[in-house]
């Protein structure tokens, strides 16, 4: 007969007693088992003992969380959090420097816990904290220690940032400005600031005024990767948080970072941000890690988002300054000077600016200014047609001359091409749209130019010249010709170039033939298959191919998953691992300090979810951490990376999945456990994929052709290369 559901059975440890193997009744008051477990031990005050998890993370069970105690758990009896939080409140302030760096480690190491870290805010630990950062009369170890504690203990969210004093800000930043300063103070410092920033629109303004980007770059130009990466993300969150509004702004008496948006970029480029990320961090001989890129990937985005602003406004055709601009373009194109208002009749002017605008390819020939109030693109369009006049003349002048001396049904338009090229680049790019916590995807060649849009821009506008004279479109055929070129730029893209020249030369191999033919070939994949035969058979051996998916799906469990902590205050580089057991019966999890290389082991993983205990798989906005409050609540990208295991009553086990692949391999293989159909997108690929294959296998055999068990060798790397092969 089997135990009891409300019943587990664990072992209690004690420092100098032999362990305990012991029944807990979950229904039984959690002090009246501490109470039970100290008399066993003969320990007097059991009021002032609790229960721990024996794992690497010695988090406190309590009420809240005791449902999460599994059949063979061991846990250990130690002293409460309230008289853990006193003492280490009272030996902090020990005179001995020996015991004051010991209790430090012993709080930075404890904050972690929140049940510990409630009692030691109440104790108003977090103001002690800051007095002793005020006070500088720490440094070294002590000062790290003490710095790790405050992370830890706001990383819970209980207490608000706005509530620290000028003081303790100009102190961390004090320490990010120094030349010389510890690697472990300086991380921290760099966190607490990009916390300050992100969650607190008055302390941004404070820190601002504390840190410039000059003092940023030595950090940026050090060999250390962890603080690279610290010292990216709070030019980040400083980049997120600058108001866009206008405002007066004097180079000279303002701190850098307190300013516009607009001009903010301005002076990053000033001081060459952008150069020197190139050569210490994207150039640099160690490879980019995953923090790294997504903090690289977030300065892309919000280096794009600022033409959102060029990208949002329509032109005013009364305004003489924007009318100049196209009055530019016809002048550069043409090499003429704008008459005067006295050379010439105002019919023969006008008939002259119509010809010469229809050769810019506007659409509208009488007012091109008329073309630039469709939003998107509005007047980025024409900031990047200047750009391309300006800075590639010979190539402008070129492009427009070819086609004005086309006949008119092939020509292909500048000023069309140019407008709908635009919006199409900011859509590759999304522009405008916020970056996303767990995205890794930025381009090394946009760091390699201050105007990399712009050049991008220039690149792509050739690009599209040259596929329509080898596509021999006409006006009809405009959309076909965006199409291509489409595919073309998201092709090369794939690759992720390392620079623009290596951009444009991917995109000379990448021609409307060679298109052509990567299509004609993914079409020949799709079409084989089509006949009545064929589809019979196909459908015969899908359930053999769905059994072989669901097979991978479950091996993938068993091999596990790292997954980042993930809260709405800040991105932590907080890990958990989950994995199968090889029997398919029970779910293996814990808390890791970083992330594994490889599997981890069973062993490892503390905490035990039996399958048969599951309930549900929920996804997206029906997962119970998808509704809290926050941040994440309002990330696309999060919500469509995010799925629960319900189990029992109201217990639930939240994932946020590293990336898409990784969701729909988790959500297949939980759905396969449960017995329920597998519907990702990925499972509809690889269907497809092992279908074709085994298809084509099975037409080989019928026209008896042999295939190898095993691969055939690769041949030897030949030792004379003086030879010629003999034709006859």
């Amino acid at each position: 007969m089997p135990p009891p559901a409300d019943i587990v059975k664990v072992a209690i440890e004690w420092p100098g007693a032999f362990p305990k193997l012991m029944e807990i009744d979950q229904k039984k008051p959690l002090s009246a088992i501490i109470k039970e477990v100290s008399d066993g031990w003969n320990l007097p005050n059991p009021e002032t003992f609790a229960l721990q998890n024996a794992d690497s993370t010695n988090f406190y069970i309590t009420e809240k969380n005791r449902n999460n105690i599994k059949n063979g758990s061991i846990l250990r009896l130690t002293t409460s959090a309230a008289q853990m939080a006193q003492q280490l409140h009272e030996r902090i302030q020990s005179s001995s420097m020996d015991m004051k760096l010991d209790a430090l480690k012993d709080l930075a190491n404890s904050s972690r816990d929140i049940t510990f870290a409630q009692e030691f805010i109440n104790l108003d630990g977090i103001s002690l904290l800051t007095q002793m950062v005020e006070s500088g009369t720490d440094f070294g170890d002590l000062l790290s220690f003490t710095l790790t504690a405050f992370v830890e203990l706001m990383d819970h969210g209980i207490v608000s940032w706005d509530t620290f004093s000028v003081a303790f800000i100009k102190k961390i930043a004090s320490y990010v400005c120094k030349s010389a300063m510890d690697v472990a103070v300086l991380q921290r410092s760099l966190a607490i600031l990009e916390s300050m920033v992100l969650n607190s629109q008055d302390l941004y303004q404070k820190v601002a005024q504390e840190i410039t980007i000059g003092q940023l770059i030595p950090h940026l130009q050090g060999t250390d990767q962890d603080i690279q990466t610290y010292t990216i993300a709070v030019i980040n969150a400083l980049f997120l948080k600058a108001p866009e509004e206008k405002r007066q702004f004097d180079e000279d008496n303002v701190n850098i970072l307190d300013c516009p948006l607009t001009e903010m970029a301005h002076i990053l480029a000033q001081k060459q941000l952008r150069s020197i990320i190139l050569s210490n961090v994207i150039r640099s001989n160690k490879p980019i890690n995953d923090e790294m890129a997504h903090q690289l990937y977030v300065l892309q985005v919000l280096t794009f988002n600022l033409l959102e602003d060029r990208m949002m406004t329509k032109m005013d055709p009364q305004d003489q300054a924007q009318r100049d601009i196209i009055f530019e373009l016809r002048r550069i194109a043409f090499d003429v000077e704008c008459e005067s208002n006295n050379s010439g009749s105002i019919e023969k002017r006008k008939s002259m600016y119509t010809r010469d605008y229809k050769k810019l390819g506007f659409i509208n020939h009488v007012n091109p200014a008329v073309d630039f109030t469709q939003i998107p693109p509005g007047m980025l369009a024409l900031d990047n047609m200047l750009y391309f006049a300006r800075h590639h003349q010979d190539a402008y002048i070129r492009i427009v001359l070819e086609n004005s001396s086309r006949e008119d049904k092939h020509e292909c338009p500048f000023g069309r091409s140019s407008i709908e090229l635009t919006k199409m680049l900011c859509e590759i790019l999304k522009v405008g749209e916020l970056p996303s916590e767990n995205c890794h995807d930025f381009h090394p060649m946009f760091f390699t130019h201050d105007r990399s849009f712009e050049e991008f821009f220039c690149i792509c506008i050739q690009l599209l010249n040259k596929t329509w004279k080898e596509m021999r479109a006409t006006s009809e055929d405009f959309n076909k010709v965006m199409q291509v070129v489409k595919e073309q730029i998201t092709r090369a893209l794939t690759i992720k170039p390392n620079s623009l020249d290596q951009f444009k030369s991917r995109l000379q191999n990448l021609s409307y033939t060679e298109i052509l033919k990567l299509r004609q070939s993914e079409r020949m994949n799709q079409e084989d298959f089509q006949s009545r035969p064929i589809l019979e058979l196909r459908e015969k051996i899908q359930p053999e191919i769905m059994e072989l998916i669901k097979q991978q799906r479950l091996n993938r469990l068993c091999e596990g998953t790292c997954f980042r902590k993930i809260s709405s205050r800040r991105r932590q580089d907080k890990f958990w691992y989950c994995r199968l057991s090889p029997n398919h019966k029970v779910l293996h999890y814990g808390d890791l300090e970083e992330s594994p290389q490889g599997e981890v082991p069973h062993d490892s993983l503390q905490e035990k979810l039996p399958v048969a205990d599951i309930k549900a798989v929920v996804t997206g906005k029906d997962c119970p951490h998808m509704k809290e409050k926050g941040a994440l609540k309002q990330n696309k990208e999060v919500l469509e990376l995010a799925f629960s295991v319900l189990y029992e009553s109201d217990e639930y086990l939240n994932f946020i999945a590293p990336d898409k692949h990784e969701y729909c391999v988790w959500t297949d293989g939980l759905n396969a456990l449960l017995g329920k159909e597998m519907t990702s997108e990925f499972t509809r690929s690889d269907m497809d994929t092992l279908l074709n294959m085994e298809m084509k296998l099975r037409l080989l055999d019928l026209e008896n052709i042999q295939i190898p068990e095993v691969p055939p060798p690769i041949p030897k790397e030949p030792s004379n290369y003086d030879f010629v092969y003999d034709c006859n």
